[in-house]
């Protein structure tokens, strides 16, 4: 039926016509073959609880190596993705970004109907498109939106314990509130940094932060021009401790004058933690 098709034979189709067509995108790079490689841009969602992070690990399973793994039996090419945030184990996401090179002919905007008849089920590749083949999403300028959810209510819910963090004492938003002020603006954000950081500055803007209470579930969203190792889930755990009364709002000024990662409250649990928007400006 017109419009209607199985992979295998859209790509069949693409193969046998795409050895006839040329690039017309000026300025891509050749193969040493002499054919065309385009770049091609992913934006991935994905359930990171059965993963090892997002970044590829030998041995391991992860976002980043399934990738890699499907496009190569896909293509028949040795393909290596670059990955824009490499979220940490057990961390999800609505919109990473992707890139990757091939010499293949497939429609940019066909990558994501063809990955997904392949990739397992809690990962989806949301759009596929051709990108300049300079592109690097590492390297250019970014607003990240992340989503800590907390589920504060007596008793677990089922249905969120994936997605957000169970925390069954109440507690208070508007100390909460002030003390997530006190971060916004550019600031030295090395005491909400984990070790191990390889960041060569931890100096990061944060643009907005809110949490948004909805019944039970509540939200703690921020925005910023990126976020060193674990900053997130170590905000997030200060806040609770704010909101817990175990902490004082003014916290959050001394840990960002001290830098002292001490000073902070725990690293929430990474369940809690999704990246829900990814801009490039």
């Amino acid at each position: 039926m017109a419009g209607l098709w199985s992979y295998d034979s859209l790509f069949g189709r693409l193969c046998v016509f795409g050895v006839k067509q040329k690039s017309e995108i000026p300025g891509r790079n050749l193969d040493r073959w002499g054919k065309n490689v385009r770049r091609i841009q992913l934006t991935v969602a994905y359930d990171g609880t059965a993963y090892h992070g997002w970044q590829f690990q030998p041995g391991q399973s992860t976002i980043e190596g399934e990738l890699n793994r499907q496009l190569s039996a896909l293509l028949k090419e040795d393909i290596k993705v670059i990955g824009a945030s490499r979220t940490d184990t057990g961390v999800h996401g609505l919109c990473n970004i992707a890139v990757f090179d091939t010499i293949s002919r497939i429609p940019g905007e066909k990558f994501s109907y063809a990955l997904n008849q392949r990739l397992p089920g809690d990962i989806r590749i949301r759009r596929s498109k051709e990108v300049e083949s300079d592109f690097h999403p590492r390297r250019v300028p970014t607003r990240k939106t992340y989503e800590y959810r907390i589920l504060n209510e007596s008793f677990e819910n089922p249905l969120e314990r994936r997605y957000a963090y169970f925390m069954p004492v109440p507690l208070k938003l508007e100390p909460m509130r002030e003390a997530a002020g006190c971060l916004i603006g550019e600031h030295d954000f090395a005491g909400f940094c984990a070790a191990g950081s390889t960041a060569k500055s931890s100096v990061r803007t944060i643009y907005s932060i809110e949490l948004i209470e909805q019944g039970s579930l509540i939200r703690i969203r921020i925005t910023g021009n990126g976020f060193l190792y674990n900053m997130v889930r170590i905000i997030a755990g200060t806040l609770i401790e704010v909101g817990l009364e175990r902490m004082a709002p003014s916290a959050m000024e001394e840990i960002l004058k001290t830098g002292d990662r001490g000073k902070a409250g725990p690293t929430a649990p990474a369940r809690g933690l999704i990246l829900v928007d990814y801009e490039f400006v």
